[in-house]
């Protein structure tokens, strides 16, 4: 028997202009070895390449989840049965809430980059956790999985 596939899977990647500046960020340091001669340019250029291009890649490489009877979002594994009510942001809401909105209990799962979001109500008492703010391209699918995925565990 198969494991069923995730209803819903989102990798938070970092845009491709990040991509550019890593590249840049390589001629800058082959521009600061240029003087050492050519070999050492190249190498600066590679190298310098290399780390900035891992660097955005890591940040980019947070994933929200709903698998089974659970959300994942970053570290975070929360029970779908201990969440609430969830509220689609707009950029313009979305913005408030992750500033003079933001309660410092919250669950922020921020990416700048990212202009919409989803906001999770926490419902479990024992949790001092108000809210999951998710920052996330696809607020809809995602406010539709969770419904699904409690829908699935009553």
């Amino acid at each position: 028997m198969q494991p069923s596939a995730a209803p819903y899977d989102e990798r938070l990647s970092a845009p491709r202009s990040w991509w550019l500046i890593s590249f840049l960020v390589g001629v800058a340091f082959a521009l600061i070895l240029l003087p050492f001669g050519t070999l050492p340019l190249l190498g600066g250029l590679v190298g310098g390449t290399a780390v900035a291009a891992i660097l955005a890649s890591s940040y980019g490489s947070l994933r929200i989840r709903v698998v089974g009877d659970s959300l994942i979002a970053g570290e975070a594994k929360i029970p779908v049965a201990a969440l609430g009510d969830a509220e689609i942001l707009d950029p313009e809401e979305a913005r408030a809430w992750r500033t003079h909105k933001a309660d410092t209990r919250a669950f922020l799962l921020l990416r700048s980059y990212i202009p919409r979001a989803l906001k999770v109500e926490v419902t479990d008492p024992d949790d001092p956790t108000p809210y999951l703010y998710l920052s996330t391209r696809e607020p809809e699918r995602l406010a539709e999985a969770l419904k699904a995925a409690r829908t699935a565990a009553a």
